[in-house]
């Protein structure tokens, strides 16, 4: 009963909800900075990045060395992982939130792997378009996760003129197996390059630096505002769309701008750090447990949350084997399977 009690109240208040969140995404980030093969101070990582962001002078001034380290190696690769925990997180709370079912995510409705295989199909032939330069892997990326989209939203319509939330998981399922069937057929004919798309599939972080964070920013920005706006009707939309209709939401326009913000976050994500699976799966689902089912609070934290999540799979998958790395999207899985299958098994007991 008390600890019922407890978990509304912090429901009912928002400020604690985002003071929480944003204390645990900071003390992630700054963790991920600060521990690596050479381990820097809690207190240190601060006051340099205060010093190099800010030029705010925070105790005593720090080693050159490690204004590098912290600076032009860890500090990139940081913001990056959480950049691409925040978009598979917010991609999966809209997905989610539309679909009225916590198994909907980029990769069970076979969203990240048509953008993987768009992904890869430019690291195979090498391909730059006009104009696009560095973004053509992110754009090509991004059209192939909305093409994607569409195929499974063709496929359930031809399939089941009810467009059940089953048809969706199941045709998404398909589709993904489809377009892995289609990766791995691209790895097969790859030569020298196979060892690093198979790496690259697998999901990292490493040695990517602001040349692959600006490329995903823009995309994770203007999604991130964009679902916000639209987070009211998300909410009218969960109470069935006939009630979203009588409350003045256009149903269609919300959905189709929902479900393309939504591929071009994971487009973008996949892009730059390969498939990183469970963290758009998991992370709404406990955001939502934790702090409810609004939407306007749902997101901003799904994405804090998620972005802080990543930071934390990267620094385990970076220093559990050190000197050597494991794929980040392993330590995911690993992490993220278990979780969602005793918060499955909890979600049936209830209903019980």
């Amino acid at each position: 009963m008390q600890k019922q009690s407890i978990q509304t109240l912090l429901i009912n208040n928002r400020y604690a909800s985002y003071v929480c969140t944003f204390v645990f995404a900071f003390a992630a980030v700054v963790f991920g900075i600060s521990m690596g093969s050479t381990s820097i101070p809690f207190f240190t990582t601060v006051s340099v990045l205060c010093d190099q962001l800010f030029h705010v002078k925070v105790g005593n001034p720090a080693d050159v060395a490690v204004i590098n380290i912290i600076m032009s190696i860890r500090f990139p690769r940081v913001v990056l992982a959480f950049l691409v925990g925040t978009s598979l997180s917010l991609a999966g709370a809209a997905f989610q939130g539309l679909l009225k079912n916590p198994l909907a995510d980029p990769y069970t409705l076979g969203v990240s792997s048509g953008g993987a295989l768009g992904a890869v199909f430019v690291l195979f032939f090498q391909i730059q378009l006009p104009l696009l330069g560095a973004f053509t892997l992110p754009f090509i990326s991004i059209t192939a996760s909305i093409a994607a989209l569409f195929l499974v939203l063709l496929f359930v319509r031809l399939a089941d003129k009810r467009m059940t939330i089953e048809s969706f998981i199941l045709t998404g399922i398909i589709m993904s197996s489809f377009f892995g069937a289609l990766l791995s057929l691209l790895i097969a004919l790859t030569g020298e390059e196979l060892r690093n798309i198979i790496s690259w599939l697998l999901g990292s972080v490493s040695m990517r630096g602001w040349d692959y964070i600006k490329l995903i920013f823009p995309f994770t920005l203007v999604s991130f505002f964009v679902l916000l706006l639209l987070a009211k009707d998300l909410n009218a939309i969960s109470f069935g769309e006939e009630s979203a209709l009588h409350l003045g939401v256009n149903v269609v326009r919300t959905k189709s701008i929902v479900l393309i913000c939504a591929s071009i976050l994971t487009g973008a994500a996949v892009a730059v750090s390969g498939t990183i699976g469970f963290v758009g799966l998991v992370i709404p689902h406990v955001t939502r447990m934790i702090w409810g089912p609004n939407h306007i609070r749902l997101l901003p934290l799904s994405a804090l949350t998620g972005g802080a999540f990543l930071v934390l799979a990267d620094l385990v998958s970076r220093t559990i084997i050190a000197p050597a790395e494991l794929p980040i999207g392993v330590i995911t899985a690993i992490i993220g399977a278990p979780i969602f299958a005793l918060l499955f098994i909890q979600r049936n007991r209830k209903r019980k």
